[in-house]
């Protein structure tokens, strides 16, 4: 690996244009760059998040997580490549049920608020469902597999789980529930004999 990142600044895409892993060039603007582009924003704001306090379990979850991304990032710059495995979906799929089953139901929908932690979750949340966005727009013009769309569709409702756990669990001290929307029918109900 040492020897591929020897030249970081290459000036190969000053013509607009950028390389694939397979060698080939598109434009910057190419679909396959843009989902990429996100994948790669996902990736680093949970790397803001990782930077927070918090509890361990969550931590070893998003390490792995962001490996996980690494290979689907991998994946989408070598067309017609496999490097993210089901296996990654599945791992979701767990992780969710174990931290949805902690938490209460949800009584309205909720802000995304409350800990910083939690604030930062929901960041990576929203670009995690941009980035499935992308993933879907490339998939309509170009062969993609399906485990990276998976991947990006569960890792959102985790992201979106997680930023409950996070809440509740107070690290900073300026949390410990949900932020709920102040809704009409909420009101209403609330105020209802």
């Amino acid at each position: 690996m040492a020897n591929r990142l020897t030249q970081i600044a290459t000036r190969t895409g000053d013509d607009g244009t950028t390389g694939l892993g397979d060698g080939s060039r598109v434009p910057k603007d190419h679909l396959r760059v843009q989902a990429m582009g996100d994948v790669d924003e996902l990736n680093s704001s949970l790397g803001v998040l990782l930077a927070e306090p918090l509890p361990e379990d969550v931590r070893t979850l998003l390490v792995t997580i962001q490996h996980e991304l690494f290979n689907l990032g991998g994946e989408l710059s070598i067309p017609g490549f496999t490097l993210l495995k089901p296996e990654a979906v599945l791992h979701l799929d767990q992780a969710l049920a174990t931290h949805n089953a902690t938490l209460p139901r949800l009584a309205e929908f909720i802000l995304p608020a409350g800990t910083r932690s939690a604030a930062l979750a929901h960041v990576s949340r929203s670009v995690a469902r941009r980035a499935e966005r992308a993933v879907v727009a490339l998939a309509a013009h170009e062969a993609v597999n399906e485990a990276p769309r998976q991947y990006l569709n569960r890792l959102s409702d985790l992201l979106f789980v997680l930023a409950r756990v996070l809440n509740r669990a107070n690290l900073d001290g300026l949390g410990g529930d949900d932020v709920y929307w102040r809704s009409e029918r909420l009101a209403a109900q609330q105020s209802a004999p």
